[in-house]
């Protein structure tokens, strides 16, 4: 899967003609985003699916929880690497090539009869993670090259669209098809998804394809952080982009103790709350997708972190004045639109101001910065709550988003582009990362570019 000499034609520049606009006018984007969708909702199915089997299979909490753990590590510790693969092959055939890993990976549950065959359960468990990992970098440093530099940020709220979309179909009929179809039944619906995925991708892109860099794969991940360290946007973003994972992190564990404590509620409302928020994704992706097309990326994201701030702080502190949870749910629901406009802006500004042969490891990277803070943010939420009590942890949560979202604009602003524009092109940093950019147009907005009328 080693790349080879790239094609003349890149993406659609200029109007699009017929009913479709933007992103979605490109029949490779539709083609990536449609797979991705696919790819994604057979994740969701086996992510919910093996757990349920688990316990139907042991009965076992602790074998339950085991296996969940399993589908999160290779998240943590593989993203890097991830991030490599997709700089080193040729993306395309590399989301193929891990789609049918996928298919393949699945067989050995065929042998799966009773719990004395739980390590298979588990091994396949780990590997399905593994590999959805390495898919998703290379999904998205694809997106860039796919649609024009001024469709990238609704690119990526539309892909959002799709995790919330994939998440919503695939976490509810995970349950159901073990109950009803079992472990074969599973088998086959997610082998489905991936070879649907294969065929949607088997027809090249028309994009160039730089040339390979084959530098061993610490070098390789170095020369990433690299690329960070001699980018300006990219600097500027490490510190949101750990802000927003400080606040997920605190978040995901403050959450549970809000609808237990302060709403008095259980595992049904709690469940129920989380799930609402991918309602909103949905209408906040159809709504960005038309909305990054008229802003820049930095002002998508730093106004959608200042609206997400002010929201959230709203929905923890609305508990003064009611706790029911008809109520809540709508505010949660709610809470999931600006939710998609921070992701479409924060993928953008890092695609953006990445070149082609870097982008890969530098979404890895970032990705880890996120998790690393996310795993911070889980680890202080208790001792916060203990300390400041727990209306002020939550407000201090929702402030963290607001602190990222006025550095995003203050880093992003339209004087600021500039001092950017001037900087040396950070893929000549050396001979090697240079040979690797060969075909690939740097796409780093430039002062034009970035304006309100051209993102």
């Amino acid at each position: 899967m080693t790349r080879a000499e790239g094609l003349p034609e890149g993406p659609p520049k200029g109007p699009q003609k017929g009913p479709l606009k933007g992103p979605l006018a490109n029949p490779d984007f539709r083609r990536l985003w449609t797979a991705g969708f696919v790819s994604e909702t057979g994740d969701w199915i086996f992510m919910i699916a093996m757990p349920v089997y688990v316990y139907q299979l042991t009965g076992s909490v602790t074998a339950t929880a085991t296996n969940f753990i399993l589908e999160l590590l290779p998240g943590l510790l593989l993203s890097p690497v991830a991030g490599v693969l997709a700089d080193r092959w040729d993306r395309r055939r590399l989301m193929i090539g891990v789609s049918l890993l996928q298919v393949l990976v699945l067989l050995p549950l065929l042998a799966v009869d009773g719990p004395g065959q739980l390590y298979l359960v588990n091994l396949v468990t780990c590997a399905q993670a593994a590999l959805a990992t390495v898919f998703q970098p290379a999904k998205y440093a694809l997106l860039p090259s796919v649609v024009a530099p001024e469709d990238v940020a609704a690119a990526n709220g539309l892909a959002s669209l799709n995790g919330n979309l994939a998440r919503l179909l695939g976490a509810s009929c995970g349950g159901f098809v073990v109950a009803g179809l079992g472990l074969p039944g599973v088998l086959v619906i997610d082998a489905a998804s991936f070879l649907v995925a294969v065929a949607l991708l088997a027809r090249p892109f028309g994009v160039p394809r730089p040339a390979a860099v084959r530098e061993p794969v610490w070098q390789a991940w170095v020369a990433g952080l690299r690329e960070i360290r001699n980018r300006r946007g990219l600097r500027l973003m490490v510190l949101p982009v750990g802000l927003i994972g400080l606040a997920q992190g605190l978040f995901a564990v403050l959450f549970v103790v809000f609808v237990t404590e302060r709403l008095g509620g259980g595992e049904g409302e709690t469940g129920l709350l989380r799930g609402v928020q991918a309602i909103g994704g949905i209408a906040g992706g159809a709504l960005i997708g038309t909305l990054a097309r008229r802003t820049d990326p930095g002002r998508l994201l730093g106004w959608a972190l200042l609206v997400f701030s002010a929201m959230t702080a709203f929905t923890w502190n609305s508990a003064y004045v009611t706790t029911a949870i008809w109520f809540q749910a709508a505010l949660f629901a709610v809470l999931g639109a600006p939710g998609i406009g921070v992701f479409a802006g924060r993928m953008a500004i890092v695609q953006l101001h990445t070149s082609d042969a870097t982008r890969g490891r530098v979404l890895a990277s970032f990705q880890s910065v996120f998790d690393g803070f996310t795993a911070l943010g889980m680890a202080l939420a208790g001792a916060l709550a203990g300390l400041l009590g727990l209306p002020f942890a939550l407000d201090v949560q929702a402030a963290l988003l607001g602190v990222a979202g006025v550095l995003a604009l203050w880093h992003f602003r339209p004087g600021a582009r500039a001092a950017e524009a001037a900087e040396p092109h950070a893929g000549a940093a050396t001979g090697t990362e240079a040979a690797g950019t060969a075909g690939a147009p740097d796409r780093t907005p430039s002062p034009a570019s970035s304006s309100p009328a051209s993102p």
